[in-house]
């Protein structure tokens, strides 16, 4: 054989092989949506700007919505008002509860954003960092359902609707 053909033909398998593999692995979305799912909530112990202390353990027996968030963030803002309806709607069986972590952004921003566009659940700006990195949280926003339990049912990259948190959490009950 000429050394052109076995170039081609070393190529050519190398290509195969690489086809292949793509089309047989789990997506990026997918792979990034399964982080943590099925496995004990990382710990989540913080000041909320009212300065008190929040701690995850202490939800145990009720879903939470762990949103990480940004008042610089576009998604995050259009989100909010899901967010707010979606906390309402649930208020009266307090079955579900929502939490907050400011990503990279300022108390005073945090503070001055809910107390115009609501919210009057826990939102953790302290210490949020490290929560950050457990998490695994890349940009914001994004979301986790937390099952009574304390385990990850959930992840969400982007922002929500009420409709999908909605979902979200009627699904993971039917598991």
């Amino acid at each position: 054989m000429s050394p052109t053909r076995v170039t081609a033909v070393v190529v050519g398998a190398v290509v195969l092989i690489l086809v292949g593999v793509l089309a047989t692995r789990d997506s990026g979305d997918d792979r990034i949506n399964t982080y943590l799912i099925g496995e004990a909530a990382p710990q989540i112990k913080a000041q909320t700007f009212e300065g008190e202390l929040w701690d995850l353990d202490d939800q145990r027996g009720r879903w939470v919505v762990v949103n990480f968030f940004s008042t610089t963030c576009i998604p995050c803002i259009q989100e909010h008002p899901h967010l707010v309806n979606f906390a309402e709607n649930h208020k009266q069986n307090d079955d579900v509860r929502i939490v907050t972590i400011s990503f990279s952004d300022t108390e005073a921003a945090v503070e001055e954003f809910f107390r115009l566009n609501g919210g009057d659940w826990p939102v953790l700006t302290s210490e949020t960092e490290r929560v950050a990195v457990d998490w695994g949280v890349v940009a914001v926003p994004e979301s986790y359902l937390v099952s009574p339990a304390g385990f990850v049912a959930a992840k969400v990259v982007g922002g929500v609707t009420q409709d999908y948190l909605e979902d979200l959490l009627l699904e993971a009950r039917n598991r």
